[in-house]
């Protein structure tokens, strides 16, 4: 007679084999449409039903930390990359916008998560802090050496990199232009008067927020709910 652990382990097989597949199908459709795309619909693409999802990943937000932790791995080692070379600060943030663009644009998911406020992601949460610091501290070191102007912040560069960052998958390559005029704007030799003072930590996460079309404290489900008891059946 088979054991009570010997009986458990297919179960668990399947079970495994369903978080992955729902892993699978999410980063694909992520890829395509964004994160804002229906869970319902990675649920279809996984060939299981809601209350399979929901058993899997509480909300949106735990499904995207699963499709993304390691794919954005790479930009955070760009990022602390970026910020410990010695030299010219500002070859160095250029390379280091090239590497997080090329994403960008690859990957309509990964542009969704960089350019706008989503709760509840820790992935995100580090994704976004260390990359603000990069920033910061790259803009300071262009600004000592006299190659970027002295009146720009890092919210100033965030928010223009979350504009082109939403854009950037729509035409292959366009953001290299794009990209090279939002940097040249940013050289002494363009500056003249800002026309408004600049925006604060708290004004820039509003706005990324906005900009996501999403309200700053919703959480990752309030557009798809978890299913009601009824379908908790529901294979």
């Amino acid at each position: 007679m088979a054991s009570t652990d010997d009986r458990r382990t297919p179960l668990r097989r399947d079970a495994r084999r369903n978080r992955e597949t729902l892993i699978a199908a999410a980063r694909d459709i992520y890829a395509e449409h964004g994160v804002d795309a229906p869970l319902d619909v990675i649920a279809r693409r996984a060939g299981v039903g809601n209350a399979t999802l929901y058993r899997h990943f509480a909300d949106r937000a735990a499904l995207v930390e699963a499709v993304f932790h390691d794919s954005l791995k790479p930009v955070l080692d760009a990022a602390r990359e970026a910020r410990d070379r010695e030299g010219d600060a500002w070859s160095i943030l250029i390379a280091y916008l090239e590497q997080v663009f090329e994403l960008l644009a690859a990957d309509r998911g990964a542009g969704d998560l960089m350019t706008a406020a989503v709760q509840g992601v820790p992935t995100l949460d580090v994704l976004h802090a260390e990359n603000r610091e990069t920033l910061q501290a790259l803009v300071r070191r262009g600004q000592d050496q006299g190659t970027i102007r002295a009146d720009i912040t890092v919210e100033d560069l965030l928010f223009l990199l979350a504009v082109l960052g939403r854009a950037a998958p729509a035409v292959p390559d366009a953001w290299r232009r794009c990209l090279a005029l939002v940097l040249d704007s940013l050289r002494p030799a363009a500056a003249r008067p800002l026309p408004a003072p600049p925006l604060g930590p708290e004004q820039f996460a509003a706005a990324l927020s906005r900009l996501g079309g999403r309200p700053t404290t919703a959480p990752g489900r309030a557009h798809h709910p978890r299913p009601p008891a009824s379908e908790a059946t529901t294979p």
